[in-house]
């Protein structure tokens, strides 16, 4: 099992994919904002989406896992 982790804090403004959903490496997973600015946090691997760790409107830290992938 891989997990995709946040790069940086920030509110989670959108969750792209939910548990069973399938994803590519650099597909976008998540998307945060911070400071007004969007930030796309994508895949590092192929796989499958075990669990979405966050909802849209939560406040991830620098380092805190987002999806965990199989």
């Amino acid at each position: 099992m891989s997990e995709v982790i946040a790069v940086m804090a920030g509110s989670v403004w959108k969750v792209l994919v939910k548990a069973g959903d399938q994803v590519e490496e650099g597909q976008d997973v998540v998307i945060l904002e911070s400071m007004k600015m969007e930030i796309p946090i994508a895949a590092e691997f192929d796989g499958t989406v075990k669990e979405v760790k966050v909802n849209e409107g939560d406040f991830v830290n620098e380092g805190d896992v987002i999806v965990e992938i199989e």
